[in-house]
């Protein structure tokens, strides 16, 4: 399973599960230290702290440990609504791409595929990256107008400040959706 930190810059985290392995809060958590030692190293000039993370609601990601990493971490998390698959930037920017360039490759090894991958995440441009954080805000935008009383939890200025910090283009917004 292939896990991806990005902003608008490129990829800042980019994990492989082992086979055998499953997800759960603990190891999660201990990945989103590594995304912030990751953003200091990548990522100079912008602090770790005011990072806006948006991932879904799978267990692993509202589990309390990992509210209270999150916390630690001084991270704001961007509110993602249940049933919202459309919402996952990964798949509606990344994956399908990522497919394509792989689609009738033949890989030999485990090893082989983690380079492919994690070669074609890193030499993608800085508009690529930047265009799927503009998709990504258009359609959570429209996502939480939509849902009424979605809005009504998520106070209207308080989604306006959110978008106008993922619009500039060094944003530290990062997006996360694992997928198998």
């Amino acid at each position: 399973m292939l896990t991806v930190f990005w902003d608008m810059q490129g990829p800042i985290t980019i994990s492989f599960l082992e086979k055998g392995s499953t997800v759960n809060s603990a190891n999660y958590c201990e990945l989103l230290r590594q995304v912030k030692k990751d953003i200091k190293n990548k990522r100079r000039g912008h602090q770790s702290k005011g990072v806006i993370l948006h991932h879904d609601n799978a267990r692993p990601h509202t589990a309390a440990q990992m509210v209270q990493t999150i916390n630690e971490l001084g991270w704001e998390l961007l509110p993602h609504p249940p049933y919202s698959p459309d919402l996952a930037p990964s798949d509606f920017h990344l994956f399908g791409p990522l497919k394509a360039f792989t689609r009738g490759t033949k890989f030999e090894s485990d090893d082989e595929v983690k380079s492919v991958v994690s070669d074609w995440l890193r030499h993608q441009s800085k508009d690529f990256y930047a265009e799927g954080i503009r998709k990504f805000v258009h359609r959570w935008e429209k996502c939480v107008t939509v849902l009424g009383d979605y809005v009504e939890k998520f106070k209207k200025s308080k989604l306006l400040s959110v978008l106008e910090v993922l619009i500039p283009k060094n944003s530290p917004y990062l997006l996360n959706d694992p997928r198998t």
